[in-house]
């Protein structure tokens, strides 16, 4: 599941890339297309713009797989608030905030990450594209009571072997029409594709023989 990120370097700035994890959502390409040019070589060019301006389109990448370092004295990413959590329709949850992302291999402090939801990712918990091959989709989110109105503070995420994915602290549940469902301290994400209230486990994943590695914790 780690991998060594690519770096990519300036006077001012390092941007660095996880190959791994990323499914080409293109927000840094579109963003800033002179920086971030996959006809290129190197494909990312951080001395092509000024620092705070990649910095600002790096944030943008909501898989988390480029991330930046500042060496002229400006400022470093902030976490973001509030924890949310968005449903991309028939693709991935993409979460943001103050992520605790405890797996197999260790904890990873991340502040921006895509999980898998159908079930077919070779690099699970995280996303890699592979509901595009899949033929993965999904409804609307289950409408549940809400259980809570805060969003901030740390967000620990673990994975129940051959299981959901177990969220513990405050955040908010996106939909793809932008709404948000605030949810309380405990939630179970469905990871196996096959539950009928996604984004919502239904312990659907017993009968369907998913397989995956938990946290070991």
């Amino acid at each position: 599941m780690p991998s060594k990120p690519r770096r990519y370097e300036s006077s001012a700035i390092t941007v660095t890339y996880d190959l791994r994890r990323c499914i080409h959502a293109a927000e840094c390409t579109h963003g800033l297309p002179a920086v971030f040019n996959r006809d290129g070589r190197p494909w990312v060019d951080p001395s092509a713009a000024d620092a705070d301006a990649i910095a600002a389109v790096v944030q943008r990448c909501p898989t988390g797989a480029l991330r930046y370092t500042r060496h002229d004295g400006g400022a470093e990413e902030l976490v973001p608030t509030p924890n949310e959590v968005t449903v991309v329709e028939d693709g991935p949850l993409y979460m943001r905030g103050d992520l605790e992302v405890h797996t197999s291999e260790g904890v990873l402090k991340l502040t921006r990450a895509a999980f898998c939801r159908c079930g077919a990712s070779a690099n699970k918990p995280f996303c890699d594209d592979s509901h595009s091959g899949a033929g993965f989709t999904s409804a609307p989110p289950a409408e549940v009571e809400p259980r809570g109105t805060e969003t901030t503070g740390p967000l620990r995420i673990t994975m129940r072997e051959n299981g959901s994915l177990k969220v513990e602290g405050h955040f908010a549940v996106r939909t793809a029409s932008g709404e948000a469902i605030p949810r309380g301290p405990k939630t179970s994400l469905c990871r196996c594709g096959h539950s009928a209230t996604k984004p919502f486990c239904d312990a659907a994943h017993r009968a369907a023989g998913f397989t995956a590695p938990g946290s070991g914790d």
